[in-house]
C-alpha cells in the first residue's frame, strides 16, 4: 500500500481534474474518467483517459499535450450566454466558393473556442437558406451544432433538445432581422422609383400643355 501511495504521490499537478468535463475539438465534451501513467516507449506518460459520450468512446490524450490538442474546460454560464448572442447578430459574407468556406469553417473547429464553434454554426445555417449545402458542408455544420448543443447544455444545466430550440431560435432572430431590413431597404427603393416614375408623368404631361 505504501508503494501504490508513493505512486500516486509522484503524478504531478495538472490543468484538469478527474471527473471534470472538458471540450475536445472536433470531437465534443467529454469526463476525464482518471489521470493515469502509461508506460510508451520505455517512458512514463501521464495520460487523461476521456470519455466522450457523444460518439461513446474512451481517449487517451498525454498531458503534456492536451493544450496543444486544444482540449479545454468547458465555459461558464457567461460566456455561453454570449456565445448564443453571437449567433443571433449580424455577419458579414462568406466566400460564395464552398471549398473555401469549408476549410474556413474547419479551422474554426480545430481551434475550439466556444464562439469559434458557434460562428461556424451560424455561417452555415444562413448559408443553407440561401443554397442548399454540399454534403461536406452539411455534414460539417452537423458536427459544429452537436459540438455548440452539448457545450451550451452542460454550462447552462440545460437538457439538450433545450438547448439545440434555444440556438434554433436565435439564429431564426437573426434571419427575421435581416429579412425585415430587406424588405424596408426594397421599400424604400420602390418608393424612390415610385417617386421618380411621377415626375417623369409631370414633365410627359407638361409637354403635352406646350403643345
Amino acid at each position: 500500500m505504501a508503494t501504490a501511495h508513493s505512486s500516486h504521490s509522484r503524478i504531478r499537478s495538472t490543468a484538469f481534474k478527474k471527473n471534470q468535463q472538458v471540450v475536445y475539438p472536433l470531437q465534443g465534451v467529454g469526463k476525464i474518467q482518471s489521470i493515469e501513467e502509461r508506460v510508451f516507449k520505455d517512458r512514463k506518460i501521464l495520460y487523461y483517459i476521456i470519455y466522450l459520450e457523444v460518439s461513446d468512446m474512451t481517449v487517451m490524450i498525454p498531458v503534456d499535450k492536451a493544450e496543444e490538442i486544444g482540449i479545454r474546460a468547458i465555459v461558464g454560464k457567461k460566456e455561453a450566454e454570449s456565445a448564443l448572442t453571437f449567433i443571433s447578430e449580424d455577419y458579414d459574407p462568406v466566400p460564395a466558393d464552398w471549398k473555401l468556406r469549408y476549410q474556413m469553417n474547419l479551422d474554426l473547429l480545430k481551434q475550439g473556442s466556444v464562439v469559434d464553434i458557434a460562428r461556424v454554426v451560424r455561417t452555415l445555417y444562413h448559408r443553407s437558406k440561401i443554397k442548399e449545402l454540399p454534403i461536406l458542408e452539411r455534414k460539417l455544420f452537423d458536427s459544429a451544432l452537436r459540438l455548440l448543443v452539448d457545450e451550451i447544455s452542460f454550462a447552462l444545466g440545460l437538457k439538450k433538445d433545450e438547448s439545440e430550440q434555444m440556438i434554433f431560435a436565435k439564429l431564426e432572430l437573426e434571419l427575421t432581422e435581416r429579412l425585415k431590413t430587406s424588405t424596408a431597404a426594397q421599400r424604400d427603393d420602390d418608393e424612390d422609383y415610385e417617386e421618380f416614375d411621377g415626375e417623369g408623368d409631370d414633365a410627359d404631361s407638361g409637354g403635352d400643355d406646350l403643345d
